[in-house]
């Protein structure tokens, strides 16, 4: 009996794979990466899914500390929202999640590795490109995009088996993570509806007003309000609790995918979005014009990168160091003022603030110039617009 693992989530898509698998004789081996998004008490809850769905092993993969250190902390150092919206809350997380699996088949030395991804989305190209790359000799099984199937068409098979779940709650696609919750279903397939309040994962239970401050360190969130933490990833994890219960950081995406096709998903990703508007606004306070200039360029490309799946790729590595290198100087404290479905930053303190009162401040005095000495810089900055002028006349034209 050939040994597969499973990239299985506990969902509709990969509830399927286990039954499908089963009836085609492979023995299950099937794993879950938690990349930071469960409670110990959903990975049990996961866990038993997978032994009553009849796998022959399952297993935790926790990746969450590696999953930031050589991912998530790159994409705050770039401030990296796909299209201007969307924080790669799945997009980052398939690639530690594929990565994860294809080591976990190498261990247990099984002849194939199986995900519930379908033909229509990014995910399918991560995960093969992943396991091509790492274990090229190991079979890729895909059923639900070699058979075609319909959310419908899974929930009758599986009902036809005596599979027992929340099908209504099936009806949307959750993919849960430190990063951000991504959320798919009806509503996505069109380019008007929004989803309804009742699909998102974290509901609305705080209504009145606060404000937090977030602690940086060369670019890297250290602490929230006046608690300190040795690891970065327990203050994402502390920031959700708290602004996840106001339901900020829900939009819809809309992208297009690694296929060609235009697509759309909706997520809520809370701490990723404050904390990228915060990191980015202390950013704005300490760091140079051209510095900010090239790493937006460098973020930009790094995000199309890892969305794409490519982040093998060792330009990756190149950016990465670029990246840690503009955050010597990005240190300090960021308020920011959180409230029912939205947040503000209001405002920044930092020992390298560049905007020091020492030098003068904007539009009213300064101090470290004088008057005859912008009237001489304005002229010759200007020097080469106005030769070409009055060479070529006023409208450039020969």
């Amino acid at each position: 009996m050939k040994k597969v693992v499973l990239a299985f989530s506990g969902g509709l898509d990969t509830s399927f794979c286990v039954k499908y698998l089963l009836e085609q004789g492979y023995e299950i081996y099937s794993a879950i990466v938690n990349t930071g998004g469960f409670s110990e008490e959903e990975l049990a809850e996961i866990a038993r899914r997978a032994e009553n769905l009849g796998v022959k092993q399952h297993v935790t993969l926790d990746e969450t500390d590696n999953y930031y250190q050589s991912c998530l902390k790159y994409l705050i150092f770039g401030n990296v929202l796909k299209n201007n919206t969307y924080p790669l809350s799945v997009s980052a997380e398939r690639i530690s999640q594929a990565v994860a699996i294809a080591k976990y088949a190498q261990q247990i030395g099984a002849e194939a590795v199986a995900h519930g991804s379908t033909g229509a989305g990014n995910d399918q190209v991560r995960f093969d490109m992943v396991f091509n790359i790492l274990v090229p000799n190991v079979q890729v099984i895909t059923p639900i995009r070699d058979l075609k199937l319909s959310r419908e068409e899974e929930i009758a098979y599986l009902k036809e088996r005596g599979v027992e779940m929340d099908f209504q709650k099936a009806q949307y696609s959750i993919n849960k993570g430190i990063w951000g919750t991504s959320v798919g279903g009806k509503e996505t397939l069109t380019s008007h509806q929004a989803l309804p309040e009742s699909a998102y994962p974290t509901q609305l239970t705080k209504e009145t007003p606060e404000r937090i401050t977030l602690h940086f360190k060369n670019g890297e969130p250290v602490g929230l309000n006046d608690e300190l933490f040795d690891n970065p990833v327990h203050v994402i994890q502390k920031l959700q609790e708290i602004a996840g219960a106001f339901a900020i950081g829900r939009d819809i995406h809309v992208g297009d995918t690694i296929i060609g096709i235009k697509g759309r998903v909706g997520f809520e990703a809370a701490a990723p979005m404050v904390i990228i508007k915060a990191h980015h606004a202390l950013e704005k306070h300490t760091l140079t014009k051209w510095q900010l200039y090239w790493k937006d360029s460098l973020a930009t490309w790094y995000g199309n990168w890892m969305h794409e799946g490519q982040f093998l790729d060792p330009t990756m590595r190149n950016i990465e160091t670029f990246l840690t290198d503009t955050q010597k100087t990005v240190t300090g404290k960021v308020h920011v003022w959180l409230a029912p479905y939205r947040f503000q930053v209001e405002g920044i303190e930092s020992e390298h603030d560049l905007m020091s009162s020492k030098f003068g401040s904007y539009g009213e005095m300064n101090n470290a110039w004088t008057g005859e000495d912008v009237k001489g810089f304005s002229k010759i900055f200007g020097n080469q617009t106005m030769m070409y002028r009055l060479i070529n006349g006023e409208d450039g034209a020969e």
